[in-house]
This record gives structure tokens, C-alpha cells and sequence, in this order.
């Protein structure tokens, strides 16, 4: 039986994200060089996600369309939510996606790249989203428990399971 899937921010051969730091100084992913952490996280991808499975990619993919084809040797029946960073013409994504949206409804939750504004989660669930990497969305100083973020960071760097996604926001919402 297939299982779906979600990640978001993969930034494949971007250079810049091996850079990026937090608040504390302490760097966001593991790698210095974008080349190893494309074959990590595409490794990763390829043992967490059967052919079979289905993948909401929430956006920002690659940075540089040369490493488009990057996307041929990853797992799954994919779908793309497109993000601020995929800039590059629709048939280009095409090959390697079935679909692509701006957003994607599942089992009342939202699917985006950026968190959409609060005065929209009224009628879903939750927000499952991207764009944020290591931070979250907070409010009154606290994580909102009504987004949860999937980019790689939160999820060691490959897709994680709808189920599991679901769990956490249960898991937050008790919490917070």
C-alpha cells in the first residue's frame, strides 16, 4: 500500500543553504558542500520513500535549474507546491512532477510553501508548510500550534510521513 508523504525546502545545489546559521551561530544543516549534501538527502529521500508512495513537495526544489534532473532519481509519485525559489518555467518542473499547485487540500489541512495568514486557518485543521526552514511561526511568543513547518531541517532531511505530520500537530496542540 503506497503512503504519502511531505517535505518542503530541499534547496538542492544551493550553496548559500549550507551557510545558513541560526540566531545561536550554529549552522542550519550538516554540510559544506552542496554537492554531498545533495547525494545525502537524495539517499535519505530514496530509503524513507517507496516508488509507489506519493510526495508534497512544498516548494523551493532547486535554486539552479542545473540540478533539475536531480529530481529524476528521487522516490515517488510526486506533486510540487511551488515556493518563492522555483522560478523556472512550468515545463521545466514537469518531468519530474505530476502535478503542480499553488496549494493542495488534504485531509483538512493546507498545504502551501509560505504559512498563510491566521485569519485563513478557520475552516482547516492546520497549516502544513515550508519556507521557514529552522524557525517556526510563533504568536505571543509561543509556537502557533495551528501551523506545522516540514522543510528538511525539521524532518532530518528527507520526507516525512503524513501520518507522523498529523501525529506532531496532535503531539503540539496537547502541549501548547
Amino acid at each position: 500500500m503506497s503512503e504519502v508523504f511531505l517535505t518542503a525546502d530541499t534547496h538542492f545545489g544551493h550553496v548559500g543553504v549550507c551557510k545558513f546559521v541560526m540566531a545561536d551561530g550554529t549552522k542550519c544543516r550538516p554540510w559544506d558542500d552542496p554537492e554531498k549534501m545533495n547525494e545525502d538527502m537524495i539517499d535519505m529521500w530514496n530509503k524513507t520513500v517507496s516508488p509507489k508512495d506519493k510526495v508534497y513537495h512544498l516548494g523551493d526544489v532547486v535554486i539552479n535549474r542545473r540540478f533539475l534532473s536531480l529530481l529524476s532519481r528521487l522516490n515517488g509519485d510526486q506533486i510540487l507546491i511551488k515556493g518563492n525559489h522555483d522560478i523556472f518555467r512550468l515545463d521545466e518542473y514537469l518531468p519530474y512532477y505530476r502535478d503542480i499547485r499553488a496549494y493542495h487540500y488534504l485531509d483538512k489541512y493546507m498545504l502551501t510553501h509560505m504559512p498563510i495568514h491566521e485569519e485563513s486557518l478557520g475552516r482547516y485543521a492546520g497549516n502544513i508548510h515550508g519556507h521557514l526552514h529552522n524557525n517556526r511561526v510563533m504568536k505571543d511568543g509561543k509556537i502557533d500550534p495551528r501551523y506545522l513547518c516540514v522543510s528538511v531541517e525539521h524532518t532530518d532531511y528527507k520526507p516525512i510521513n503524513f501520518e507522523e505530520v498529523k501525529r506532531r500537530f496532535k503531539a503540539q496542540q496537547e502541549v501548547l
